[in-house]
């Protein structure tokens, strides 16, 4: 629906867009907020995996099945998904689709003769970003360069374009990197840490 009401020229739906102001009432104030702000879904204010950010999903697909509230393309593939149900695994309840990241217990450790940051992306070195690492097997620490040195420099434009996300993800097989220890893991991953490397804001996915 556009925004002048007339339902007959094209409106872009950046973020969560109600259709009936008079089921305003029903919408939770985290839901309201990501409506007023034009906030999309999938760049939530909460911490991604948080009560308050599977709640939020959860209450955005029903209301979109409702049709209550109209969403931009990146936020109804989200709704598509389980994110914001749990299941079983080996006895433990485990959220449905959210990447996770298996962090090491410490979180700062010496690489040459320096104290560093584990599991931290940062910008520079001999490519576009590295990062310190655990190695599970030698228990030494390790330095993981990734990214190209010379490009990537529209990186917060392609983030927020699904389609491109989509092609990179499959390209690179990213559902199957899961060696922190190895580039192509953290490659696939960034996007979980846009905020921190100055690429707009964090985004619970894959590239």
């Amino acid at each position: 629906m556009c925004s002048c009401g007339c339902n007959t020229c094209e409106t872009k739906i950046t973020g969560p867009l109600l259709t009936e102001g008079k089921v305003k009432s029903l919408l939770s104030e985290g839901l309201q907020y990501h409506i007023d702000k034009q906030i999309p879904l999938f760049e939530t204010v909460y911490r991604i995996g948080s009560e308050k950010h599977l709640s939020l999903i959860k209450e955005a697909r029903k209301m979109y099945s409702r049709g209550i509230i109209d969403l931009c393309e990146d936020d109804e593939h989200l709704i598509k998904t389980h994110l914001g149900e749990f299941g079983l695994y080996e006895g433990e309840s485990v959220p449905l689709d959210l990447p996770m990241l298996e962090e090491d217990e410490v979180t700062e450790a010496e690489f040459k003769g320096k104290d560093v940051q584990l599991n931290k992306p940062k910008r520079g070195g001999s490519k576009k970003f590295y990062v310190y690492v655990k190695d599970p097997k030698t228990k030494r620490v390790k330095k993981v360069s990734f990214g190209a040195a010379g490009g990537g420099q529209n990186l917060r434009v392609k983030f927020k374009n699904s389609k491109i996300r989509k092609a990179f993800a499959d390209r690179h097989r990213c559902s199957s990197k899961k060696d922190r220890t190895k580039a192509g893991y953290w490659s696939c991953n960034l996007p979980r840490y846009a905020q921190a490397l100055g690429l707009g804001a964090n985004m619970n996915t894959f590239w």
